[in-house]
């Protein structure tokens, strides 16, 4: 069970160290996540699209998915190794997830417009159950992207505060320190 228990400290401490050496991989992780709630439920969106078919649905829907993985790029290309940050790389990002959060709010007025309107609304049921999950998932998506901006804006915060915490190994004397010669001569 110690044996476990220190792997398991181990890696933890291994974590950190590359957490340290490299902190926006907590921010790129948050934007991989984003894209990937709304990838993964693209069925839902295109399937409420073709449902309503709004001016600028689908429109939309490809700006969406197609800044979503621009800004991912943007964000790669603005933290490259051992040098200082993209400035323009990390404003075209903002800029492009700015495109991302509008986009997902005009999709939401249109499905608030199609189940509201005062003819012919949509009736949500069990055939059209894909309307409330895009809904729902399209505030999930807003709220993951102003996370994910606010872990991009605060980033030289917590990489300080990150560079502060102690992750070195405590290497145990057996009080022999003192005979050990490290010159070659006898």
């Amino acid at each position: 069970m110690n044996k476990f228990l220190a792997r398991v400290k181990e890696f933890f401490r291994k974590l950190l160290v590359s957490l340290k050496r490299r902190p926006q991989i907590i921010p790129m992780i948050a934007l991989a996540v984003s894209f990937l709630v709304y990838s993964l439920n693209l069925m839902n969106i295109s399937d409420t699209t073709a449902k309503i078919q709004g001016p600028g649905m689908g429109l939309c829907g490809f700006a969406t998915m197609l800044f979503s993985m621009l800004s991912f790029v943007c964000f790669l290309n603005a933290f490259p190794k051992r040098k200082k940050a993209n400035v323009p790389m990390l404003v075209l990002m903002f800029v492009m997830l700015g495109v991302i959060i509008f986009c997902d709010v005009f999709y939401l007025n249109a499905i608030t417009n199609a189940l509201t309107r005062s003819e012919n609304p949509i009736v949500l049921s069990k055939t059209t159950l894909y309307i409330a999950k895009a809904n729902n998932m399209l505030n999930d998506h807003i709220v993951l992207l102003g996370i994910s901006i606010a872990l991009v804006a605060l980033l030289p915060v917590y990489g300080k505060l990150l560079k502060k915490i102690n992750t070195s190994v405590q290497v145990e004397d057996n009080g022999k320190m003192d005979a050990i010669e490290l010159s070659g001569e006898d």
